[in-house]
């Protein structure tokens, strides 16, 4: 199974999404990753959000390249879940076939709301979108794991 996490620019919420359940899934033959709906070729991670990965996580994404969306993705993903519900009717606005498999993260666990950007904000705001993903992301991988067992 492969889960898409999309947000702007892919240079903080996504790739810190992707990050994170990435190194907290034990479910085998899930995999995630990130990309942006405006992504920049060459961009790299923002500072602060790498920092706050790597301090909570251990996990070194200072490196990573920004990834724009393409069809390709949306197509051979299982599960595309956004930041925003903008960027969510983006998408199906866009991939009309495949409004079935995209939703916002926290609506998708069954939460109120939507993950804020943090670029331009300071290491605290940053670590409050870790905090608020990490809580969304582990109640995803509750869910993934419910749904496996069924």
């Amino acid at each position: 199974m492969n889960i898409l996490f999309v947000c702007s620019g892919n240079t903080c919420r996504s790739c810190m999404a992707e990050a994170i359940f990435n190194h907290y899934n034990t479910i085998s033959d899930i995999k995630a990753f990130s990309a942006g709906v405006a992504a920049i070729k060459g961009s790299k991670t923002s500072k602060n959000s790498a920092v706050v990965v790597e301090t909570n996580t251990g996990v070194n994404i200072a490196d990573r390249e920004a990834v724009q969306l393409t069809q390709e993705q949306v197509h051979n993903s299982d599960l595309i879940l956004t930041m925003t519900y903008s960027i969510k009717n983006y998408l199906v606005s866009l991939f009309p076939d495949f409004k079935n498999k995209i939703y916002v993260l926290n609506e998708y666990v069954g939460a109120e709301g939507e993950v804020s950007d943090p670029y331009g904000g300071d290491i605290a705001v940053y670590n409050n979108t870790f905090k608020s993903l990490k809580k969304y992301i582990d109640l995803l991988l509750l869910k993934l794991k419910e749904d496996i067992s069924k």
